[in-house]
């Protein structure tokens, strides 16, 4: 939480959606979708047991959520290494984006315009970087590159009721 100039306190991302149970139900509900898909099961049906735990603590994590995928499971560097060569396209990008909104929906993924519009800012944003890296087979990025943080955005404030 940080402290507003009204001397509010401002929970995080993560702390709005409800912390790292509603990001890992968030995963288990997306890739029971993507692994029914008929565009994406094929991307992902040689995906690992853990993976849908290791984007859960990511997304958690970029939303000011405890540095787990960070500090034991990876790096920046590392999730972006993952999606080289593997030859993404806009069509990918866009049902990935809309399984992962009905799915947030589907939990009761927080609805205010403040929060989605900020989850939905890193979505694209970070899935407009897996397609661009797919298509790469070397990484260009140096190793320590810090995780990606998002917030709330600027200049407006967030909804607190």
């Amino acid at each position: 939480m940080t402290e507003s100039p009204e001397n509010k306190i401002i929970p995080t991302l993560y702390e709005w959606a409800g912390g790292m149970p509603v990001f890992e139900k968030l995963t288990e509900t997306f890739y029971a979708k993507v692994l029914q898909d008929e565009l994406l099961e094929p991307v992902f049906k040689h995906m690992s047991s853990e993976h849908q735990l290791h984007v859960a603590h990511f997304i958690a994590e970029v939303f000011g959520g405890p540095e787990m995928y960070s500090t034991q499971e990876g790096s920046h560097f590392k999730m972006i290494q993952k999606h080289l060569s593997k030859h993404l396209t806009e069509k990918h990008r866009k049902r990935w984006v809309e399984l992962l909104l009905i799915a947030a929906d589907e939990i009761g993924l927080p609805t205010d315009p403040e929060f989605r519009s900020a989850f939905v800012a890193y979505i694209e944003w970070g899935t407009r970087i897996a397609v661009i890296n797919s298509n790469e087979s070397d990484l260009s990025m140096h190793p320590e590159e810090p995780m990606p943080k998002w917030g709330w955005g600027v200049p407006g404030k967030p909804y607190i009721p």
